[in-house]
């Protein structure tokens, strides 16, 4: 091979055994650890599709990362195991952050079961009757049952309301051969309170939670994946209990542990190391953060940009303890350089508010007794990172070369 820029890489030792995605949250293994009681009773609702009768509908709650959508996928495969002479069930999965328009899952929904091509559902352009009408004579043709499956339900909610459940949850009214059921798996417990009460009452016949798993739980669950994904030796005694309790800090989120572990072994790898080590562990643990403060930052509404770009250019030019006077005078210089309306500080004052909330900067409220009060304003991010980041939007380029005034304090 000539040159190339992936030759060295190419030649750095494989630490994966097998396929990664064993360590990704996505992975469905041949046993879930510590989900037993929960499989078990959703098993106990669903057996009766298996035997050609509706089951009852089906709420999970549970925080990110307890096993919510890994126990549903896994059911559904051994759903799909138990059917496959019988052919009785259908099983479809749908997750609503991805597809969140009424109109875009009853489309999504029909797809599935319309295999010719040329008869599909179009993205766009029917009504959402028509749409309805199409489905409910699909699922008509057999005599069956349907078990959908809505993951994150409540991002289905908010954005678009209860219209497809209110029509999804009625459907069997319409039906005379088939029968339909719903499983919605939510992390949010409050989002049955924007349902209107007959959409609530039908999609919540049965309910469940899924609790977090605690640090012993987590070890368990990445001692499995870790057995799969390396050869023994790879990873370091201390490696798997330190990504468990440090996942466990954090609402005992199985994603959190899995993604900590995946994330070492690949620096380890970049790194030519023969061995998955705590150091790795922790280098993993500030790239995963640093990702979610670049992911946050960017996802950011321009004034909110401009706000944190002043109070990182201050803070690189040394000007320390930021008030919110301070920001909001180099918010405005920046604004006539990149040709944005200009905001009143009272609505600047609420910005800097939200990005206290999200964790990007700190605002303490100081108290001048007479004198009034303020907020003195810090930094909670990398400054060099948070910066390219924000000078990586188009609407940011010309502040590249901007340099804020700098203060006189006065004694």
């Amino acid at each position: 091979m000539e040159d190339n820029v992936f030759k060295q890489y190419l030649k750095s030792k494989q630490l994966f055994r097998r396929n990664r995605e064993i360590l990704r949250p996505s992975y469905i293994p041949d046993e879930l650890p510590h989900r037993n009681q929960q499989i078990s009773q959703l098993a106990s609702v669903l057996v009766t599709a298996l035997k050609g009768e509706r089951p009852s509908n089906i709420l999970i709650f549970g925080k990110t990362g307890t096993g919510k959508t890994a126990s549903v996928k896994y059911l559904g495969n051994e759903i799909k195991k138990a059917d496959s002479e019988l052919n009785k069930v259908s099983y479809v999965y749908m997750n609503c952050e991805i597809v969140d328009t009424q109109y875009g899952v009853l489309q999504n929904i029909g797809n599935r079961l319309i295999d010719d091509f040329n008869e599909r559902i179009p993205f766009t352009g029917w009504s959402t009757e028509r749409v309805y009408n199409i489905l409910r004579d699909k699922i008509d043709e057999e005599k069956k049952v349907f078990i959908i499956v809505l993951d994150e339900i409540d991002k289905l909610v908010y954005k678009s309301g209860d219209d497809v459940l209110y029509h999804l949850s009625k459907i069997n009214d319409d039906l005379q051969n088939a029968r339909v059921s719903l499983i919605g798996i939510s992390n949010d417990l409050k989002f049955t309170e924007f349902l209107d009460p007959r959409v609530k009452s039908r999609l919540g016949e049965e309910k469940m939670v899924f609790p977090p798993y605690n640090a012993e739980q987590l070890k368990d669950i990445l001692s499995q994946r870790a057995i799969l994904a390396f050869d023994e030796g790879i990873v370091e005694d201390s490696v798997i209990p330190l990504c468990a309790a440090l996942a466990a800090q954090e609402h005992g989120d199985a994603r959190r542990a899995l993604d900590l572990l995946r994330v070492a072994a690949e620096i380890a790898e970049r790194g030519y190391d023969d061995k998955i080590t705590e150091a790795h562990v922790y280098k993993a643990k500030n790239k995963i953060e640093l990702d979610c403060v670049t992911e946050t930052i960017k996802t950011l509404p321009t004034q909110s940009k401009l706000v944190l770009m002043s109070i990182m250019l201050n803070e690189e030019k040394g000007n320390g303890r930021l008030t919110t006077g301070d920001v909001y005078d180099t918010y405005r210089d920046l604004s006539h350089v990149v040709g944005v309306s200009i905001l009143t500080q009272r609505r600047i004052t609420d910005l800097i508010s939200e990005l206290d909330m999200l964790g990007i900067i700190h605002a303490r409220v100081k108290s001048f007794g007479r004198g009034g009060r303020t907020k003195e304003i810090e930094s909670s991010v990398p400054l060099l990172e948070t910066k390219k980041v924000l000078e990586d939007d188009e609407m940011m380029q010309g502040l590249k070369n901007y340099r804020p005034k700098t203060q006189m304090t006065l004694i």
